[in-house]
């Protein structure tokens, strides 16, 4: 079974690791000092006590590793357009591309029932390009929950969680999914698939749309923004407007907007995601978290005022800090 990971940070290693010891053939696309060191010492993972080094190819070319039969991407959404020239190598007649990224995918309205079937998200996905360079039919959903650094060049330290929800777009259970499924859980993780990967999505999202703005804005940690009246009843009206976009789309949400919210504070001080790539001058992930959800409001007009509101907020924010 040959599996590239496009994208080799901490997510992107961790899988590299335990897929590798159980005799998958690996490929790790990467670049810069990380690759430098995954290629001369291999990737080194750390779960709690114990120590674990695997050696797949490591390279920054995906020419070098040829067709494969699934490619997962866990790069940031925003680099995805980007990559679509380079990753056809890898792309052959059968391949498969999982896409273990935050937000909303590119793929969302594909075969999704109703009105909006096959409609492309231009907020996501500009001009297509992934929808032209890739294709919807190769794509299967990802829900990325385990928590993972790099802590140093070519070592990754485990932090928490091992689960993988997969989807095919459809909710079929396809010979592709199943026997994905049964990789990922040979290698000791948590890979469900699931007959209606959206609804994973939006929860997943839910708190992300909200929270990670928000910190950007303030500089606070979950359990501030989650817990003080004035961001909390913010976060709230943008949970519920997204909720509302969600239902009429046909998503079902498993628990409610306050639950979800008690979650957030019960992390504690977590600065987001969002926030420490803003204080470490990296590019921010607004628009798989965000601006397509606006986008997404106006299809279905579900008026969206609190997101209205922060979006612009966030934008602006991020481009004076050379993030966006």
């Amino acid at each position: 079974m040959r599996i590239c990971i496009y994208g080799a940070g901490a997510i992107g290693g961790y899988l590299g690791v335990e897929l590798t010891l159980i005799g998958a053939d690996v490929t790790l696309i990467a670049r810069g000092p990380h690759l430098e060191a995954m290629q001369k010492n291999g990737v080194t993972l750390l779960m709690g006590d114990e120590k674990r080094v695997a050696h797949p190819f490591c390279t920054h070319d995906p020419a070098e590793a040829g067709h494969q039969d699934y490619v997962i991407l866990t790069l940031k959404a925003h680099s995805l357009p980007g990559i679509v020239d380079s990753l056809q190598p890898l792309l052959g007649p059968e391949t498969a591309v999982v896409t273990g990224v935050n937000g909303i995918p590119w793929w969302y309205f594909y075969r999704l029932e109703g009105p909006w079937c096959d409609y492309q998200l231009e907020s996501v996905d500009p001009g297509g390009k992934q929808w032209e360079g890739i294709g919807p039919e190769r794509a299967i959903g990802c829900v990325i929950y385990p928590a993972t650094e790099v802590i140093e060049p070519g070592v990754i330290q485990h932090l928490d969680g091992d689960r993988f929800s997969l989807g095919e777009p459809d909710g079929e259970k396809t010979e592709r999914i199943t026997q994905l499924s049964q990789i990922f859980r040979k290698a000791g993780l948590k890979a469900p698939v699931r007959s209606q990967i959206r609804n994973d999505i939006w929860i997943k999202l839910w708190g992300n749309l909200c929270f990670n703005p928000i910190s950007v804005l303030t500089h606070a940690t979950l359990d501030v923004i989650a817990t003080d009246p004035g961001t909390q009843s913010v976060a709230r009206a943008m949970m519920l407007e997204a909720q509302a976009i969600g239902e009429k789309l046909g998503v079902r949400f498993a628990i409610d907007v306050d639950r979800r919210i008690a979650g957030a504070a019960a992390v504690g001080a977590h600065k987001t995601s969002m926030l420490q790539d803003l204080e470490r001058g990296r590019p921010v992930e607004i628009d798989a978290l965000l601006t397509v959800v606006q986008e997404m409001g106006r299809l279905v007009e579900v008026e969206t005022p609190a997101i209205d509101v922060v979006l612009p907020l966030v934008q602006q924010r991020a481009r004076t800090a050379g993030c966006y």
